[in-house]
């Protein structure tokens, strides 16, 4: 016989996906009505940021891969040539880096001052 009522975890756990339920509802509609500044609000903020990361994160690899340095042995073997700027790519990828972490503060100071709606 389990040691725990499984009739009773079932329950708290349809408890627990209810509430869940109602967080993630009242964040989303707080954040839909907040503002972060004068044009945006906070899920517009949100999805800026997410997609500067996503950004930052890809011209990282780019420049991650097109930096990578091949050593030859020999005249016979494929030599790799750069066809980007890595130094380019990566001051972007730094300017990147700094808009996420401004817009990133932003939301947390927002997040601790904010009260749900």
């Amino acid at each position: 016989m389990p040691a725990e009522d499984t009739t009773e975890l079932l329950a708290e756990t349809e408890r627990t996906f209810v509430r869940q339920l109602e967080l993630v509802s009242a964040i989303n509609r707080t954040n839909s009505k907040t503002a972060f500044d004068n044009e945006r609000t906070i899920s517009d903020a949100i999805a800026q940021r997410d997609v500067v990361g996503k950004r930052r994160d890809f011209l990282a690899g780019i420049a991650d891969s097109a930096s990578t340095r091949q050593d030859r042995y020999s005249k016979s073997e494929v030599r790799f040539v750069a066809t980007v700027s890595v130094g380019k790519l990566q001051m972007e990828v730094d300017q990147l880096a700094k808009r996420y972490r401004e817009l990133d503060t932003r939301l947390q100071e927002l997040n601790w001052r904010t009260e749900l709606i």
